[in-house]
């Protein structure tokens, strides 16, 4: 077998219709795009939702909600899971309690932007010292109980 003897199978490729070839051809005329107008010229394409110039229904239903741009997310935790934490030993209640230990503890793979919300869900026995961005009254209330404290940045 040489190079120049190499050649597809039968029925490997198969050859392209030619269209616009005479109406004997089958394609012709039209060339299997239907009728005159838009979708029959090359080149083209209609917008998803285009109603032929009528106002479109997107347009014509009324507008629900909003998005607010000034949302924070923070990581939230409760006082209870932190206890929980503690007692599995996956938190050291001698270290401070950051979002970055919260994570090598499993607690949760990616980091708020706002940083970490402290809720006051649960009891708390530990001792701890915890870094979060903001936290409710009761978990204040909650951690000073147990002996720890809550170190929230300065106020603007």
């Amino acid at each position: 077998m040489k190079l120049n003897e190499l050649h597809d199978n039968n029925g490997a490729r198969k050859s392209a219709t030619r269209l616009g070839r005479g109406i004997g051809s089958g394609k012709g005329k039209t060339a299997a795009r239907g009728v005159k107008g838009q979708k029959s010229r090359s080149g083209a394409s209609i917008r998803p939702g285009f109603e032929g110039g009528q106002r479109p229904l997107y347009l014509r239903l009324p507008m629900r909600g909003f998005t607010n741009k000034f949302r924070k997310e923070y990581t939230i935790i409760n006082v209870g899971t932190l206890q929980k934490l503690v007692d599995l030993g996956r938190v050291d209640s001698a270290k401070p309690v950051t979002m970055e230990t919260l994570q090598t503890a499993g607690f949760t793979k990616k980091a708020a932007k706002n940083g970490l919300k402290i809720l006051g869900t649960g009891e708390l026995k530990a001792k701890l010292t915890i870094q979060a961005a903001v936290a409710s009254r009761s978990a204040l209330d909650k951690v000073s109980k147990a002996g720890g404290k809550v170190e929230l940045p300065a106020s603007k």
